[in-house]
């Protein structure tokens, strides 16, 4: 390859480690064409994988700042330039190298940090951005019907009280009317005491003429 040719390659493959989220390095030995063009469709459009040279990628890699261990570029190589999620690249890289073993995951970076094939697989076990916005989305739906709840909650408490309330007074309201009759006693029994008392004649009277019956 002339050199002109080798320096915008280097650049080509600089500027997509530059302008990616992540890159994962892949050893495609064995694959076919058709097989490649399936991976390719199944990591969808902002994902691209590309077949590259080694020794232009490791320069490239080293212009983009990124420290890259050159063990990982060995053997026919292929990486994916993730320009969305890396967490569906992940998944749809591992997936497929699980139904075409021929795939090795060799490792990576992601923003600027190396990976290795491990710890890609770990990223490609977590939920998708897709997945956590869609349970971020209900758990904002969720958030009137709980709050609804929480100002409910307060207001049954108060109509409870009221009404307890309500009830003892209407309790406490009927011994009230017993002092009143009370009240009432001591007068009467102040005109009683004003009353002459009866002569002693008619008292004696009325003890004759109602005499007590004799003890059986």
């Amino acid at each position: 390859m002339p050199n002109a040719e080798k320096l915008s390659a280097v650049e080509e493959i600089t500027e997509q480690f530059t302008n990616s989220a992540a890159a994962v390095i892949t050893e495609y030995r064995g694959l076919t064409v058709k097989q490649i063009s399936q991976l390719r469709r199944s990591l969808g459009k902002q994902t691209t994988y590309a077949v590259v040279k080694n020794t232009l990628t490791k320069r490239a890699a080293a212009d983009a700042g990124l420290s890259i261990d050159d063990s990982l570029f060995t053997g026919p190589t292929a990486i994916a330039f993730v320009g969305g999620d890396p967490v569906e690249a992940a998944k749809g890289l591992r997936d497929f190298a699980k139904a075409n073993p021929l795939l090795v995951i060799k490792g990576g970076v992601l923003e600027g940090k190396s990976l290795s094939a491990a710890e890609i697989s770990k990223i490609a076990d977590l939920e998708s951005r897709e997945v956590l916005l869609a349970k971020l989305a209900g758990a904002i739906k969720a958030l009137p019907t709980k709050a609804a709840g929480l100002f409910q909650a307060p207001l049954s408490q108060m109509a409870r009280l009221a009404k307890a309330l309500e009830d003892k007074g209407g309790a406490a309201g009927a011994p009230a009317a017993a002092p009143a009759e009370e009240a009432e006693a001591p007068a009467a029994a102040v005109e009683t005491a004003e009353a002459p008392e009866a002569p002693a004649e008619d008292a004696a009277a009325d003890t004759t003429e109602a005499p007590a019956e004799p003890a059986e």
